[in-house]
């Protein structure tokens, strides 16, 4: 029997969701603008799905989605979308509707052969689960993308400007961190960054991020833990 020349199979994705809370086409064009020229290689290109929860049925979708492309994004759906007349747009738009679920970000799966162990984490709390571990110990040079599926990160060497590193936990870096790291990519909005010498391009947690010059300039260079507090990334001196 000769192979098929197709193969059907279900996979796990993350994106960014845009939520939309004004119908301006322009205004959403020039924020997105602003947004897109603050972090140029983080968005370049980037898939994002978008959530239309707080507009109107009167919403001209068409002029939405030709601004959200116009800046160079890529939108593969729509969600948030419960009226029937907003769904018949996005219907004639040729969108899937899609229903929102933990992403933040599109990723690409670095072919690199990895350790993964398990953290053995002494604990009394019956709602603990043991959570698997990836652990890079080569340099992460520019242009490289680490993912780690359902687990922490642990980078113990080196991570270059241009590199970028993703866990759906927590992402340690016992080298010097000049690329771009995202914790939390599925959304877990408990997972944090552990940094021995941060001078990083990039942090994230669950979709909320600072560029370079966002990051306080006393924590450059410096041993700092990043989390959210209140759904806002927070920097701490890590003792």
């Amino acid at each position: 029997m000769s192979q098929s020349p197709i193969e059907l199979k279900g996979s796990n994705f993350t994106f960014s969701v845009l939520h939309l809370h004004s119908e301006e086409p322009k205004l959403i064009k020039k924020a997105l603008q602003d947004k897109v020229s603050q972090a140029p290689d983080f968005l370049k290109n980037a898939p994002v799905v978008i959530n239309i929860a707080d507009i109107t049925a009167n919403a001209d979708l068409y002029n939405i989605h030709k601004a959200v492309v116009s800046v160079g994004l890529r939108v593969v759906g729509i969600s948030g979308c419960s009226d029937p007349q907003l769904r018949k747009q996005v219907s004639d738009a040729g969108l899937p509707v899609l229903n929102e679920g933990k992403s933040q970000k599109a990723i690409e799966i670095q072919p690199e052969p990895v350790k993964e162990v398990i953290e053995t984490v002494a604990t009394t709390d019956p709602e603990f689960s043991y959570r698997k571990t990836r652990i890079i110990n080569s340099p992460v040079r520019s242009g490289q993308r680490i993912y780690a599926p359902n687990s922490d990160l642990i980078v113990t060497s080196n991570v270059s400007a241009g590199a970028e590193l993703l866990a759906d936990g927590n992402i340690h870096i016992y080298g010097m961190m000049r690329g771009r790291a995202l914790a939390g990519a599925s959304g877990d909005t408990e997972s944090q960054i552990f940094c021995i010498h941060l001078q990083a391009e990039l942090v994230s947690i669950a979709g909320e991020y600072w560029l370079s010059d966002q990051i306080p300039s006393e924590f450059l260079g410096k041993a700092a833990k990043l989390r959210l507090v209140d759904n806002r990334l927070n920097i701490e001196q890590l003792i």
